[in-house]
């Protein structure tokens, strides 16, 4: 995060925590510290920190997951072709060559097929089902990754055109569903899956595992390992922002010691070189920062078949050469969403001064921000949105030119707004409003005329105030608390960087007063620090500390968010405080 200037805005909280999971996780051997942190994460057992893939949910709670093993295991037996229609993220990538390498390991005559942005659209359109049927070999089945819950008019035509459908999707279905042949969801109705934040990768993991499962009843199994797939199926988890809970953390833990012993796929192995990081000490950081921005460079700005054949190609040669593809596709990206960034601020510049406020003034501000501009990429709307969102703290939707007099609008929430069910609601009290949309709580998208922009603009903003309070327009840091001496130390940094952190669960981060001793730029924007701190009744402790995109001087004395981080220079490693957040005291 950049930190150009002192946090004096943001409000610093300590997270609460259940005193009984605490009391429970210490018995269990954990120190203060580590209980306090994952009590905090909704951590009541220790055994919820075991990544072991016995603890892997069992795929038998699925809706209809027997029934879409069948279908394909009988699809396999009658050498019936198979095309999985694919997103144009990198969850959908993900999912797609999860199920490609999985189902060709089974003998499945299998191909896939990825909408284009910008000239299909999102998901299985009737379009793009004809386009289906002018492939040859015609399919027989299509299956869907990541996409499929909304697409009834899609499976329609497919079923006009005698072609079956299997949906595997993870996002939340609308008031119909399509008339598939089989539906696999962990969000539909009547479906009791434990965990409802699966991605769409690792809804189709599920269903592999349960074709391997149907297969080894048949007695066709070869013996193939699925956990061979565990790479991307972390990939396409973190890469999504799904919450990590206890079933998630398995899957991205699984997969990141795959990446760690050297045993990802090659094009996995390809995108870490590209991003210059080592595979050995591949973290979620790595998945969802370096590797998934990568990945989605092919569909924001091309097509994500590109992506795709990263991701299930064998030669190690030819992942590279496709991973250097992708670092040009995503340097591109980065140009053209500064400069839209630059365009978004401009607009909103008359309004900072309102968006900001103190709380007694937030009424009179807008709740919500949405903006259009012709000149907007629609590749990059959605990355807009995020960074608009990010500085403003308000549900935000960025909205580009479609095809004819259609504009597409890509939205972020912040926590207290779901944004899909706000869509929903206004499309409710607007019936011809909203041409289509679909999402989840943190982002969604959405189609409109062009003409309706600003319409649909204070329909958004009368659902958003109903929704939201000013306290939730306040942005909220939440930390750990404070640290004592004794606990700040490189075996901490290395404890906490051994767990898979991410949505819904947080790196840790601490709280404290420190006296800045020295600073000095590095790398021309960052500042590196040496920082004391002393605890009632102790001596004072010296901190090589670090603060990324600041140059400016720091005053003497900070109060200070940081991470325990462990740094790696020169072959040797000690601690580092990173700096997240940071201002001058006030008392």
């Amino acid at each position: 995060m950049s930190t150009r200037q002192p946090d004096a805005q943001l409000d610093i909280t300590i997270r609460g925590y259940d005193e009984a999971a605490f009391a429970t996780l210490c018995a269990s051997g954990l120190t203060p510290v580590e209980a306090r942190i994952y009590a905090a994460r909704g951590i009541s057992d220790i055994c919820q920190l075991d990544t072991g893939l016995a603890r892997l949910l069992p795929y038998s709670t699925l809706k209809n997951i027997a029934a879409a093993a069948a279908l394909l295991a009988d699809a396999i037996a009658d050498k019936k072709r198979l095309l999985i229609v694919a997103d144009y993220d990198a969850d959908g990538a993900t999912a797609c060559a999860v199920g490609i390498r999985a189902l060709r390991a089974f003998g499945a005559n299998v191909d896939f097929l990825v909408p284009n942005r910008f000239e299909h659209g999102y998901g299985l359109t009737p379009e793009i089902v004809r386009l289906a049927t002018n492939l040859t070999p015609r399919p027989d089945l299509l299956i869907t990754v990541d996409n499929g819950i909304a697409s009834v008019e899609g499976v329609a035509e497919a079923n006009r055109l005698g072609m079956q459908v299997l949906v595997t999707d993870h996002h939340l279905p609308g008031d119909s569903l399509p008339d598939a042949a089989c539906i696999v969801n962990p969000n539909q109705v009547g479906c009791d899956f434990p965990s409802k934040n699966l991605a769409g990768v690792g809804v189709m993991f599920y269903v592999m595992l349960a074709l391997r499962g149907i297969r080894r009843q048949r007695t066709e199994d070869r013996g193939q390992n699925l956990a061979r797939l565990l790479d991307l199926v972390a990939l396409g988890t973190v890469a999504d922002v799904v919450k990590l809970d206890d079933n998630n953390r398995i899957l991205v833990e699984q997969g990141l010691r795959r990446i760690r012993a050297g045993r990802a796929c090659c094009g996995i192995n390809a995108l870490l070189q590209v991003a210059k990081r080592e595979a050995r000490k591949a973290a979620t950081y790595d998945l969802g920062f370096m590797l998934g921005p990568r990945l989605n460079a092919a569909g924001r700005l091309e097509n994500m078949a590109l992506g795709i054949e990263c991701l299930i190609t064998d030669d190690p040669v030819r992942a590279r050469q496709i991973a250097a593809q992708l670092d040009t596709l995503n340097r591109e990206r980065r140009g053209i969403e500064a400069g839209m960034q630059e365009s978004a601020l401009d607009m909103l510049k008359a309004a900072t001064a309102t968006l900001l406020p103190s709380p007694s003034s937030l009424h009179a501000s807008p709740f919500s921000l949405c903006l259009f501009n012709e000149a907007w990429h629609q590749g990059v709307i959605g990355i807009l949105a995020s960074r608009i969102k990010d500085k403003f703290h308000r549900p935000v939707i960025a909205f580009a030119n479609a095809l004819g007099e259609e504009i597409k609008g890509s939205g972020r929430s912040i926590v207290g707004l779901h944004l899909r069910d706000a869509l929903d609601l206004v499309s409710k009290k607007h019936p011809d409003l909203i041409l289509k949309f679909g999402g989840h709580a943190a982002a969604a998208g959405l189609t409109l005329h062009r003409s309706r922009f600003e319409e649909f603009r204070a329909a958004f903003e009368d659902v958003v105030r109903g929704l939201l309070t000013p306290a939730d327009l306040q942005r909220v840091i939440k930390t750990d608390g404070t640290l004592p001496a004794t606990e700040m130390t490189l075996e901490m940094a290395q404890i906490i960087a051994a767990q898979a952190w991410g949505q819904g669960f947080p790196e840790p981060t601490f709280s404290g007063r420190f006296r800045v001793e020295t600073q000095r730029v590095v790398g021309e924007k960052h500042l590196k620090l040496k920082l004391k701190k002393k605890d009632p009744g102790a001596e004072e402790s010296f901190y090589d500390g670090i603060l990324f995109f600041h140059s400016e001087p720091l005053p003497e004395i900070i109060d200070a968010v940081y991470r325990l981080e462990a740094n790696e220079f020169n072959g040797k490693i000690s601690l580092q405080l990173n700096l997240t957040h940071w201002s001058a005291p006030k008392d």
